[in-house]
């Protein structure tokens, strides 16, 4: 850990605990946030005392799911009736992350840290997820997943809002799904990340991650053929080259990986 000028911890415990000050910045799991320095902070306000559950049943039979709830806790919602929380683990197990991380990391920090590796990013942005974000004036705001992450390290988030939690329809969460990642080592980080649903009406919804500077959306109103999906993948501009993967190389793999996808939601 290095937060050298980090003053003082307190625990929020309501909502009038949130109001933040220069300097704070809002504790879940703090995973990421204890990796790095962080030599701007002079405060930290947990949130994992506010006793939000970590996550329910909405009325329409969707779900709601808490910012502080934890990997480990996503990957046990049950699949009955519901059969797209197929997709919870194997964004999970895209990360690279050991147990110890799976009980502390939250799917709400995995959101705001927007990293192109946020492997959640891309599974609740092909679930079609609307954030609910809390704003300083006790007032809140929605906004999609594909458009709250902006480019690596960049969200809509502005100063003082809290992530308060994913809401996740039913039609999403009712879809039939399918996975697909690849890396440069068994063990690497991520080269592209391709999440896809199908709902009952056959549209279809293709979300790449990984290697691309923010989450890309395809979107079918019917199941697609591979010509399609091949001309979407294709109109993708934000590739990036670093050390896990070329962009030419990351565009290539994502056309193999999207036509596993279709291929698959269309079996």
């Amino acid at each position: 850990m290095d937060l050298p000028n980090l003053a003082r911890v307190r625990v929020a415990r309501h909502r009038s605990d949130l109001v933040l000050s220069s300097g704070e910045a809002p504790l879940a799991g703090g995973t990421w946030l204890y990796s790095e320095p962080q030599a701007h902070l002079t405060g930290l306000v947990d949130l994992m005392e506010l006793g939000w559950p970590a996550w329910t049943t909405r009325n329409d039979g969707g779900l709601s799911i808490a910012a502080t709830c934890t990997v480990a806790e996503l990957v046990r919602i049950p699949a009955a009736g519901r059969p797209a929380a197929a997709l919870f683990r194997a964004g999970a197990e895209s990360l690279l992350q050991s147990f110890k991380v799976w009980n502390t990391a939250t799917i709400g920090g995995n959101l705001v840290t927007a990293l192109a590796a946020g492997a959640l990013i891309g599974v609740t942005a092909a679930l079609d997820a609307e954030l609910v974000i809390w704003t300083p004036d006790d007032g809140e705001r929605r906004s999609a997943v594909e458009r709250f992450v902006l480019g690596q390290r960049a969200t809509t988030l502005a100063a003082g809002e809290v992530l308060r939690s994913i809401e996740l329809p039913a039609g999403a969460m009712a879809a039939r799904t399918a996975f697909r990642r690849i890396a440069l080592s068994p063990l690497g980080r991520a080269g592209t990340v391709v999440a896809g649903r199908r709902d009952a009406d056959g549209t279809t919804v293709l979300s790449i991650t990984g290697g691309t500077a923010r989450p890309e959306v395809l979107r079918f109103p019917e199941p697609p053929g591979p010509d399609h999906v091949v001309a979407a993948v294709d109109g993708i501009r934000t590739w990036f080259t670093d050390a896990h993967g070329a962009a030419d190389w990351r565009a290539a793999m994502t056309r193999v990986l999207a036509e596993d996808v279709r291929a698959e939601l269309a079996a």
